[in-house]
C-alpha cells in the first residue's frame, strides 16, 4: 500500500519554552516536582511525546517499515533488563543520520540510517544504544538531578528535552545560551551516559545474535565521513565520537564471541523501500540502478532485495507491466513476505485487479492473522473495490485490538463517508486527531458524533469516549504546565 508521506534525548536542554520551541509547535510538557519522576509519569510523558511527534514531525505511517523496525527492536528488547514500558519505535522521514530516545520507551529513527547502514547489525547497534538510554532511565535521572540543582529551570525541563529530540541544533544552542557555565557539567553527564549506552547496548546486540563489531564499524564510518565536515549530521551533535569511544567499542566487542550475522532479506528490502519511497533527490533511474545491483550482488537474498527495489521503482513510474513478472517470481520464492505482499497489492490495485489483491491477502490472513500489513492492505483493497461495509467490519475488529493505529482510523473514516454514516465518520476523525495531540479537534468531532448518533447504545458508548477524550485533554494540558 502506498502511504502519504535527533537525537537530543540526551542534549538535556534546560530551558523554559522559548519562542524557538513555540515555532517548532512543541508543547511545554515540563513539570514541577520532576524530582519524583515515577515510572507511570515517565510513561505519560512518552505517550504525550508520540502525539506531538506525529503532529510536528514527518512520522512515517508505513506499516511494512514500521513492522520491520518493531520486530528488530523487540529482538533486542528480549535481551534487555528492566524493560518498564511497552516500547514504541517511530520512523521519521529524514535523510540525515540520526536516532533518539525519549521518556517512556519512545525511540525515533531517521530513514537516513537505512541509507547509511551497510547491514542489519549496524542498524541494530543504533537501536540497541537508544534502547539502553531508556532502560537505564538516563533522561529521567538527569531531570531528577537537575530539578535539585537548578530549580529555576524545572518548569521547562521536559519540554526542552522534547525540543532537543526534534531539533538537535536548537537544543544545543539553547543549552549553550542559557546554561553558560553549567554546560560542561551537562556534557560530562552526557558523555557518561553515552558510554554506558554503548557498553550495555553492545551486550544487547551480541546476545540478540548480531555482529558485536557492527557498533564500532558504524561509529568509524560515521567519524571518517564527517571528519572534516563543516556541518556534521545531527547524530554527531548529540553522540560525539572521540577516538577513545570508537576504540572502546572495538575493544569491548572482543569480549563477545564472533558472530557472522547472516544477510537479512528484511533489512535489504527495507533499505530498498526507503530509497524508492522516501529518499529525497533519489533520481529518475532507480529501476535501472536496482537492475544493475541485481546483476552484481553475490547472495540470493541481496539479489532478491535488489529485484524488489527495481519493482518498487517501476511501480513508482507507472510501469506495472514490467513490475509484475519480477514480483510474481519473488512471491513464488518468498511466500507471505510482507514486503512483497504489499507491493503486489499496489500492483493489482493500480491495474484495477482488486479481487486478485483481496484473494491473495485473505489467503495470507490465514497464516498471518492480525498482521497489520495484511490487514491494512486488505482494507485498502476492499475500499478500492467499493466494498466499504466489508472494510468497516475488518477495520472495526482490528481497531478494537489496536486502537493506537492512526492509519487504520483514517481508512475506516474513508469507508464510513460513502456509507453516509456521518456519526461514525466523525468518531474516526476524532480518534485520528487525538492520536496527533489535537484534542480540541478530537473533542469537537466526538461531540458531533455523539449528537448525530441515533442508536441509544452507540450514543452512550460515544458519550463515554467523549468523557475519556476530555479527561485526556485535561491531562495533556497538565503536562504542559
Amino acid at each position: 500500500m502506498r502511504f502519504p508521506a535527533a537525537r537530543m534525548a540526551l542534549a538535556f536542554s534546560l530551558l523554559i519554552l522559548t519562542p524557538l520551541q513555540a515555532a517548532n509547535g512543541l508543547p511545554d510538557i515540563g513539570t514541577a516536582g520532576v524530582s519524583a519522576m515515577s515510572i507511570e509519569r515517565e510513561a505519560r510523558f512518552g505517550e504525550a511525546f508520540i502525539r506531538f511527534a506525529r503532529a510536528n514531525q514527518a512520522v512515517i505511517d508505513d506499516p511494512v517499515l514500521n513492522e520491520y523496525v518493531a520486530d528488530l527492536g523487540l529482538k533486542l528488547l528480549s535481551q534487555a533488563d528492566a524493560v518498564r514500558f511497552p516500547f514504541q519505535f517511530l520512523l521519521i522521514n529524514d535523510d540525515t543520520i540520526n536516532a533518539s530516545a525519549f521518556l517512556g520507551g519512545v525511540v525515533q529513527l531517521h530513514t537516513g540510517l537505512f541509507l547509511y547502514a551497510e547491514n542489519e547489525s549496524e542498524l541494530a547497534s543504533v537501536i540497541a544504544h537508544e534502547i539502553t538510554h531508556v532502560t537505564q532511565r538516563h533522561i529521567a535521572r538527569y531531570l531528577e538531578s537537575q530539578s535539585r540543582s537548578t530549580p529555576l529551570t524545572v518548569a521547562g525541563l521536559v519540554g526542552s528535552v522534547a525540543l532537543a529530540v526534534v531539533n538537535p541544533q536548537a537544543g544545543m544552542a539553547a543549552l549553550q545560551t542559557t546554561l553558560g557555565l553549567k554546560m560542561q557539567s551537562a556534557i560530562n553527564y552526557t558523555r557518561d551516559n553515552e558510554l554506558e549506552a554503548d557498553r550495555i547496548g553492545l551486550r544487547l546486540l551480541s546476545n540478540a545474535g548480531f555482529d558485536p563489531d557492527a557498533m564500532a564499524s558504524f561509529f568509524q564510518k560515521l567519524a571518517d565521513k564527517y571528519q572534516f565536515a563543516s556541518a556534521p549530521p545531527p547524530m554527531l551533535l548529540t553522540h560525539p565520537l572521540p577516538t577513545s569511544r570508537i576504540a572502546e567499542a572495538r575493544s569491548r566487542a572482543q569480549d563477545y564471541p564472533k558472530k557472522n550475522h547472516p544477510a537479512s532479506l528484511g533489512f535489504q528490502m527495507a533499505k530498498a523501500r526507503v530509497m524508492v519511497r522516501f529518499q529525497r533527490n533519489a533520481g529518475p533511474d532507480l529501476d535501472r540502478f536496482f537492475a544493475q545491483e541485481a546483476k552484481q550482488t553475490n547472495g540470493a537474498w541481496q539479489t532478491d532485495a535488489a529485484h524488489y527495489g527495481q519493482a518498487l521503482a517501476l511501480l513508482q513510474i507507472n510501469k506495472e507491466d514490467l513490475a509484475r513478472p519480477i514480483l510474481t517470481e519473488l512471491a513464488r520464492r518468498h511466500v507471505n513476505n510482507i514486503f512483497i505482499l504489499d507491493a503486489l497489492t499496489d500492483l493489482d490495485n493500480a491495474q484495477d485487479k482488486h479481487q486478485a489483491a483481496i484473494t491473495r491477502l485473505q489467503q495470507a490472513q490465514q497464516q498471518l492473522p492480525n498482521n497489520q500489513v495484511v490487514m491494512i492492505n486488505l482494507a485498502d483493497s476492499l475500499l478500492q473495490a467499493d466494498r466499504q461495509q466489508e472494510a468497516v467490519t475488518l477495520l472495526d475488529n482490528y481497531l478494537r485490538r489496536n486502537p493506537e493505529n492512526p492509519l487504520a482510523w483514517d481508512l475506516i473514516a474513508q469507508a464510513y463517508r460513502p456509507l453516509n454514516n456521518e456519526s461514525a465518520f466523525r468518531q474516526a476523525q476524532a480518534e485520528v486527531a487525538a492520536l496527533k495531540g489535537r484534542y480540541e479537534v478530537a473533542v469537537d468531532q466526538m461531540e458531533i458524533a455523539t449528537n448525530l448518533s441515533t442508536d441509544s447504545m452507540q450514543r452512550a458508548r460515544l458519550g463515554a469516549r467523549l468523557v475519556q477524550l476530555r479527561q485526556q485533554q485535561t491531562e495533556w494540558e497538565e503536562l504542559r504546565k
